[in-house]
């Protein structure tokens, strides 16, 4: 994820996203990088409108689910609660997957 973010730094700054610059970012936070992932995360990024990906991506918010008394089994909860945390789960690894594929 440090990679990553490095990147998302440089972009923020209007600064190209060289081999060189995510070194540096790197070594002045202390990490010592990797050569390998430094090119495949400038490889992976060359051709990618960061803006876009970032408009496009669809961010989930984690929700605590309602507190259940804790002398009433799992099993007392409405169905519609259940699917409403199932749907949940969904969206944000929906969300996890999508991000995953924008930054390789």
């Amino acid at each position: 994820m440090e990679y990553v973010y490095a990147s998302l730094l440089l972009h923020y700054a209007k600064k190209p996203i060289t081999e060189d610059a995510l070194r540096k970012i790197l070594e002045a936070a202390g990490i010592a990088a990797d050569e390998v992932r430094v090119k495949a995360v400038v490889a992976a990024l060359s051709g990618v409108n960061i803006d876009e990906a970032i408009k496009s991506a669809s961010f989930v918010t984690p929700t605590v689910p309602a507190a259940v008394p804790a002398s009433a089994p799992e099993t007392t909860q409405a169905p519609a609660a259940k699917e409403e945390e199932r749907e949940e789960k969904k969206e944000e690894e929906e969300a996890i997957e999508g991000l995953a594929a924008l930054f390789g």
